[in-house]
């Protein structure tokens, strides 16, 4: 049978449709000390609504955020869908940690399966609510908890070491001698008070190391969240609290809000919002760079499938082959690749139609090896 995605979905059962299994969207926690505006930013990115200021150690938030993206939002104006699926991405906020606390936090396994680490950083002064530290410092925030993050994952490797020199003690395989060559790698690494995302490794150590899911190996966006005195300087406010030196390193970006001021924005009538932003010189909200920047930072992209039934964007590593692109959809139409339509959004959006795109010589047909572009509007052909 010969057939394009969306035939296949007319049919196609609707357990298991995706090779996610169940986890259709990308997972980022939200971390940082106590008193700096995490939860804050977590209700500005899913509109969750969860209270502020607790204190339970074992509590945690758990919400989705829809991706902002215009294209998709001109293309279901293109195609008036049934249904309008944006890219997600999934927010586990942790309560605040005290300075030294974060390596015995029972919430830590929520972590453990997340793409990436969001890193609130207090710059904001408040009176009525001071920073444990007694003081506003970001740089010394940001070291600080770069080293809470070493030395929780200095700890899971040495309890690691300690259980691995018995099991070599009874059996001494190559796997585990391999094992342990790593290990002592890595705690040579973060002895030196080193993040293991500036470790460079290879494919086969890469593997190993997975299991162990690591904070500090993790790509991290550390958040300003600025006082409203600094709202017009926020372009600068890295260099303004002396972090440019960290700009350069490997997996780490920065990204910067107003929380109170971006708090505000989402109270108001979504009409309003424009006014209020062009007042403050924005063109856009905050939660926007925010999500753009995790993005960045993971290196990832986004193509398009359209229709009168469903506009969707898919998430996908930049760099990705068209076939497994495909597995992004379904297993089967990545397993039964035949060929990939393709058109630029840019171009469909300027044409008005995918017939005009094809009259226009822009529609391509392309192979398995075709590497996805940022933006491509996509169409499968498969055989099963």
């Amino acid at each position: 049978m010969t057939a394009s995605w969306r035939a296949f979905f007319e049919t196609a059962p609707a357990v298991g449709r995706t090779r996610l299994e169940g986890r259709d969207h990308l997972k980022a926690g939200i971390i940082g000390y106590a008193q700096s505006g995490k939860t804050t930013l977590f209700n500005i990115l899913t509109q969750a609504g969860a209270r502020t200021g607790y204190a339970g150690k074992d509590e945690f938030n758990v919400g989705i955020a829809r991706v902002p993206d215009p294209r998709l939002s001109k293309l279901s104006e293109m195609f008036r869908p049934q249904k309008t699926t944006p890219a997600t991405i999934e927010y586990v906020d942790l309560p605040g940690v005290a300075k030294g606390e974060f390596k015995t936090a029972s919430q830590l396994n929520s972590l453990k399966t997340a793409d990436a680490l969001v890193h609130v950083v207090r710059a904001f002064e408040d009176a009525g609510n001071p920073h444990p530290e007694g003081s506003i410092d970001p740089a010394r925030d940001v070291a600080n908890f770069e080293l809470e993050m070493i030395f929780a994952d200095l700890a899971a490797v040495e309890n690691r070491l300690e259980r691995l020199e018995k099991e070599l003690k009874k059996s001494k395989t190559a796997d585990l001698e391999s094992e342990n060559k790593l290990l002592q790698q890595l705690r040579s690494h973060l002895e030196n008070e080193k993040p293991l995302r500036e470790l460079e490794m290879g494919p086969e150590q890469m593997k190993r190391m997975r299991g162990f899911a690591f904070l500090s190996m993790k790509p991290e966006i550390i958040v300003l969240n600025l006082s409203e005195s600094d709202i017009r300087s926020i372009d600068s406010a890295v260099e303004k609290f002396n972090l440019a030196s960290w700009t350069a390193r490997p997996r780490l970006g920065f990204s910067t809000v107003c929380g109170k001021i971006e708090a505000e924005i989402c109270e108001l009538p979504p009409a309003d919002s424009p006014a209020f932003l062009e007042a403050l010189g924005f063109a856009e909200p905050g939660l926007n760079r925010v999500i753009r920047d995790t993005y960045r930072i993971l290196n990832l992209i986004s193509f398009f499938t359209v229709g009168e039934d469903e506009v969707r964007a898919w998430t996908i590593q930049r760099g990705t082959p068209a076939q497994r692109a495909a597995g992004e959809i379904h297993s089967d139409i990545e397993r039964g690749f035949i060929r990939a339509e393709v058109v630029s959004c840019a171009h469909l959006i300027a044409a008005g139609s995918m017939a005009a795109c094809k009259e226009k010589g822009q529609m391509r047909l392309e192979g398995k090896e075709y590497v996805v572009q940022d933006g491509d509007v996509i169409n499968f052909r498969f055989n099963i």
